[in-house]
C-alpha cells in the first residue's frame, strides 16, 4: 500500500480523460467531511448533461432534450441523503443503496446486487462511495468492474476509511483515454484536502481536460454544527 498523497491537480493534470470521479476525505484542520463528484464526456450524449440541485441531492438532466440518445446511463441522481448518510455514485446504484440503506441494510449489501454498466466494450465501472454520520464521520468506498474484456462476470471491490485530516481518497472510472477505455485499477488514490471547498473544487475544475469536462458537484459538511457548503459547476449554462 503506499501512502503518498498527492493534490488532486497531481492526480489529473495532463490526463485527457479519467471519465467520471468521486474524491471523498476529511477536511485539513479536521472540522469538516468533504466530497465532490465530477463527470467528463467523449461523446455527445455523454456531454449534453448539466448538474442541477434539488435541495439536499443533485440530479442529472440532459442540456437539451432533443439530442438525449440512451437517457438510461446519463440521467440519475449521484448525489442522495439518507439519513445520516450521503450517497454519491456515478449511475442509478444510487437509488438501489438508498432502497437498501432504508430497509436497514447496509452500502456493501446493496451493490451485491448491481454490475458494471453495459456499455461494451468499455463495460464502465460502477464507482460509488458513502458518508456515514451517525457514529463520527467515516466513509467507503465501491467500484464493480468487469472481470474481463468480454463483460463475463462482475468483480466488486470495496473500501471503509477511517478520516484522517487532510487526506481523503479518489477513485475514477478510468485510467485515461483509449478505446476501449482503460478501467481504474488498484485501491482509490490518496489525495490532499484543504480547508476551503471553493479552492478544492476549483482546483480540481481548473485542472480536468478542458474538451472533455461536463460538471462537478463539492459539498462540504461541518461535522459539529452539520452545516454544509455546496460549489456546482457546469460547462453548459443551467436552464
Amino acid at each position: 500500500m503506499s501512502y503518498q498523497t498527492l493534490s488532486m491537480k497531481e492526480r489529473i493534470e495532463g490526463n485527457p480523460y479519467v471519465g467520471r470521479g468521486i474524491v471523498i476525505g476529511k477536511s485539513e484542520d479536521g472540522k469538516k467531511a468533504v466530497f465532490v463528484y465530477f463527470i467528463m464526456g467523449r461523446s455527445e450524449n455523454s456531454r449534453n448533461r448539466v448538474f442541477k440541485v434539488e435541495g439536499d441531492k443533485i440530479v442529472i438532466y440532459p442540456f437539451d432534450e432533443s439530442k438525449v440518445e440512451d437517457p438510461s446511463l446519463i440521467i440519475y441522481s449521484p448525489v442522495k441523503v439518507v439519513g445520516k448518510d450521503v450517497v454519491v455514485t456515478n449511475g442509478d446504484q444510487t437509488d438501489t443503496i438508498e432502497t437498501y440503506l432504508k430497509a436497514g441494510k447496509c452500502f456493501t449489501c446493496a451493490l451485491k446486487t448491481r454490475a458494471f454498466e453495459p456499455d461494451a466494450p468499455n463495460f464502465t465501472p460502477r464507482i460509488s462511495g458513502i458518508l456515514h454520520f451517525k457514529d463520527g464521520f467515516t466513509y467507503e468506498m465501491s467500484i464493480l468492474k468487469s472481470a474481463d474484456e468480454k463483460g463475463s462476470a462482475c468483480n466488486r471491490y470495496t473500501f471503509d476509511y477511517e478520516p484522517l485530516s487532510g487526506v481523503g481518497h479518489f477513485i475514477h472510472t478510468y485510467v485515461t483515454d483509449g478505446n476501449p477505455l482503460p478501467t481504474f485499477f488498484g485501491e482509490p488514490e490518496r489525495v490532499k484536502i484543504p480547508n476551503c471547498l471553493k479552492s478544492f473544487a476549483e482546483e480540481i475544475w481548473e485542472n480536468l481536460d478542458k474538451n472533455n469536462k461536463i460538471a462537478l458537484c463539492a459539498r462540504s459538511i461541518d461535522l459539529v454544527s452539520g452545516e454544509s457548503e455546496q460549489i456546482v459547476y457546469n460547462i453548459h449554462e443551467v436552464k
